[in-house]
């Protein structure tokens, strides 16, 4: 399963290192396996992926392309391909060729040696970004430890095998903004990894720019569970407890006979810190509000049409489709 959103120029080729999975053959813990369909969900790029798409889908029986309505970004693009499955295990990859294809026999071998349903990819170099989006995405992922508790957040990856049934159920049920690993945690167990070795990206730009991995962060600090809501709470107690030591100090230094320290400065200053904390405090819970009015208005997290070539859209003047 391969989200599609800037891949005209690398799909070709990675399609083409495919194309011998599909044919049987075995792994080299000996389990035998075949990639029985490549579904390619175009996520609507700014480039021509739609022609390389519909090219691939008339050369080969085995790729399934599917059209979503709109860009809807990586995550739901992905649960959207998982949704179409129909195979005993599902892998997800990247376009951009860093995902060697030749690793998924090394996570179908895993998975059937720790009996797990959910394998992901844990590469032993360096992911070919800059160091500080390395750095950052490793600071982040502990974050996530800390706030969600019992998730491994550092074994998440783009490259994963996960049990076919296990992939399409998470589909059903994963509503809008929910981050597809975090989900994928609430049913399974602890996930496996296997390790493999991150091939360079080419050419083609990261489409991850620094306010859309901060937006993807937050999805994934929201949907990781109520403990930012607990956090509210604890720091609201601590707040109190802090107020109420400061007010018994100044009354036991008045009933001493000293003179609390007088002006302003000292008032504004901790108004300022109350403000922040309230509207801070505040912000995360409208946050989690939003979430769950989003799922109850219905919004949903993606849209399956069809080819928009072949409907009302691709036709011609003369009522012909256009090709």
């Amino acid at each position: 399963m391969i989200p599609v959103y800037r891949g005209g120029t690398h799909l070709p080729d990675l399609l083409q290192e495919l194309e011998p999975l599909t044919e049987p053959h075995t792994t080299a813990a000996g389990h035998t396996m075949r990639v029985t369909e490549v579904i390619l969900v175009h996520d609507c790029g700014p480039d021509d992926s739609d022609h390389v798409l519909r090219e691939a889908s008339e050369k080969h029986e085995w790729i399934l392309p599917v059209w979503l309505s709109r860009n809807f970004g990586q995550h739901p693009a992905t649960i959207a391909g998982m949704a179409s499955s129909s195979g005993d295990w599902i892998v997800t990859m990247d376009e951009d060729g860093q995902h060697d294809p030749a690793d998924i026999d090394s996570l179908l071998d895993t998975a059937m040696a720790k009996q797990a349903r959910l394998v992901y990819a844990a590469p032993v170099n360096p992911a070919p970004h800059s160091a500080f989006r390395n750095v950052t995405s490793r600071t982040s992922k502990r974050v996530i430890n800390l706030i969600a508790g019992g998730t491994d957040a550092a074994a998440f990856h783009s490259f994963r095998l996960v049990l076919g049934e296990v992939g399409r159920s998470v589909a059903a049920y994963a509503g809008h903004g929910v981050y597809l690993d975090v989900a994928l945690t609430w049913v399974t167990d602890a996930p496996a990894t296997a390790p493999v070795t991150l091939r360079a990206e080419g050419d083609r730009q990261s489409g991850y720019s620094t306010l859309k991995l901060l937006s993807h962060f937050w999805r994934m600090v929201l949907t990781s569970g109520t403990r930012g809501l607990r956090a509210v709470s604890l720091l609201g107690v601590v707040l109190a407890v802090l107020g109420a030591a400061v007010a018994c100090y100044f009354v036991i230094a008045r009933l001493n006979g000293d003179e609390p320290p007088q002006g302003w400065t000292s008032l504004v200053v901790l108004l300022l810190l109350m403000g922040g904390v309230i509207l801070f405090s505040l912000g995360v819970i409208a946050e989690y509000v939003g979430v769950a009015v989003s799922m109850a208005m219905g919004k949903p997290p993606y849209l399956i049409t069809s080819d928009p070539q072949l409907g009302p859209l691709g036709r011609a003047p003369d009522g012909v489709a256009q090709s």
